[in-house]
């Protein structure tokens, strides 16, 4: 069996699945699709081809009808008992040309007459790898508006930063390891932490979460271990601490930079111990929790002022995830925007408004410094004020520095983020981002080399 999967230029737009007992024609095809940067997997059967082949993938079969074992025919039936909407395109020897017309009538893509031109082959493949992309894209939004008619809380989200962000909540959810989460306020670290707990064994346990900058100085001691009666005065019965509680769980310090430095010699003996001592007791509790904390400061600045410990900070550190601010997934932002209306909506048993364009291209165009935060409380006013302009002044040309754009750069503005929704959706596929936009590959390139614009960044 000859199988090639060579790097190319443009891996994301799909692969092409080439089947063919000649090692001729396997051998030119190969080179020839990746002079046109197109990605090519070679078999000699179909049999082994077949294994290859998932629901859901981005390939295109390009078959030989006549094989041993396998025929071309048997394996256009065996792929769309896969997946139906697979394009599967046909080469055919003039003895083969009624039987190929049947099989298109069965559901193959198309076919194509031995000898073929290069140019010929070429053409069929793009228009092959464009209908797969799109019917991938349909599925994916056609999914995407499913889950938004079970509002709930979930990460949300399709920009590359946030694509990111959820396998590597993925990859770590099944993990113990204490973990450290970075990000402006509003930005969501608290789903984040949620969803790290609810994603791995210990969803079983207890979820709890503390605002390290809420609680009072005088109690928060007592909040985290507990406390046995007459430990303090009004300490009339034992309590039982946030720790001890999450036993099991997981424990979310928000805001961890505004511990006071006193507890902060406590909580790393916990960390290290995994044992809590309640105010008053003569005892060790010991605890099998998980802590995920988060802070919106640069904590080693906190270490140079004196106001936080190293070894405190590097006993937390031994994982590190950074939640991306909203202005750098802007692209995310209707998608965000509808699936609060609909959380808003559901929660005041209202019917969900609909944005206009000029709204939605209002909140394309705002900065949003209180990240998602500000923009749920956006929606929410949306949601109660019956469709009224989501934000607080109704303008939405305030750039950071709160100057007005002109027309001209909000244009710009919006062209980015058309080209960054497009990409965003089709990993940085350029041919799939052109059939999306209805835009020739030269403008294409054009408009991404003026906004800075790199595919690789989206894949």
């Amino acid at each position: 069996m000859n199988t090639e999967s060579p790097t190319t230029t443009d891996p994301s737009a799909g692969r092409i699945v080439f089947v063919d007992d000649d090692r001729y024609i396997r051998e030119s095809t190969r080179q020839l699709m990746e002079m046109e940067g197109i990605h090519i997997a070679c078999f000699e059967s179909a049999v082994a081809a077949l294994q290859h082949v998932e629901p859901d993938g981005c390939e295109v079969i390009i078959t030989d009808i006549r094989m041993p074992r396998m025929s071309g025919l048997d394996l256009l039936d065996r792929v769309r008992r896969i997946d139906p909407e697979i394009p599967v395109i046909l080469i055919t020897g003039q003895g083969d040309i009624a039987t190929a017309v049947e099989a298109m009538r069965a559901g193959a893509w198309h076919f194509i007459e031995k000898p073929f031109s290069n140019d010929a082959l070429v053409e069929t493949t793009r228009r092959a790898l464009e209908r797969r992309a799109l019917t991938l894209e349909n599925r994916r939004l056609r999914l995407e508006l499913k889950l938004q008619n079970t509002p709930g809380q979930r990460i949300v989200g399709n920009a590359p930063r946030m694509r990111e962000l959820r396998g590597t909540i993925a990859r770590l959810a099944a993990t113990d390891a204490d973990l450290l989460l970075l990000g402006e306020t509003g930005s969501g670290k608290d789903l984040v932490a949620r969803t790290l707990h609810e994603s791995g064994p210990r969803a079983r346990g207890n979820f709890v979460a503390i605002n390290c900058g809420a609680l009072p100085e005088a109690i928060i001691e007592s909040e985290l271990f507990g406390h046995e009666p007459g430990a303090f005065t009004g300490a009339g019965k034992r309590r039982v601490g946030k720790f001890e509680h999450a036993h099991g769980g997981t424990v979310f310090l928000d805001e961890i930079e505004s511990m006071p430095p006193a507890l902060q010699v406590k909580l790393l003996r916990v960390l290290q111990e995994r044992t809590v001592e309640p105010l008053g007791a003569n005892r060790l509790v010991p605890i099998d929790v998980r802590v995920v904390a988060a802070t919106k400061v640069d904590l080693k600045d906190e270490i140079a002022g004196g106001r936080f410990r190293e070894d405190l900070f590097y006993r937390l550190n031994v994982l590190t995830v950074t939640v991306p601010p909203l202005r750098d997934r802007v692209e995310d932002v209707p998608l965000l925007f509808q699936h609060f209306v609909l959380l808003a909506a559901t929660r005041h048993g209202l019917e969900a408004p609909h944005a206009s364009p000029e709204q939605l291209n209002a909140l394309l165009a705002h900065h949003w410094p209180g990240n998602v935060r500000e923009l749920r409380n956006a929606a929410e006013r949306f949601v109660l004020l019956g469709g009224a302009s989501p934000l607080v002044n109704g303008d939405s040309r305030e750039s950071a520095d709160g100057a007005v754009s002109n027309l001209a750069e909000q244009v710009d503005a919006y062209e980015r983020i058309l080209i960054e929704q497009a990409l965003s959706r089709t990993r940085g596929s350029i041919t799939a981002t052109m059939a999306l936009l209805g835009t020739p590959r030269k403008t294409l390139y054009d408009k991404m080399r003026k906004h800075g614009l790199d595919k690789d960044r989206f894949r």
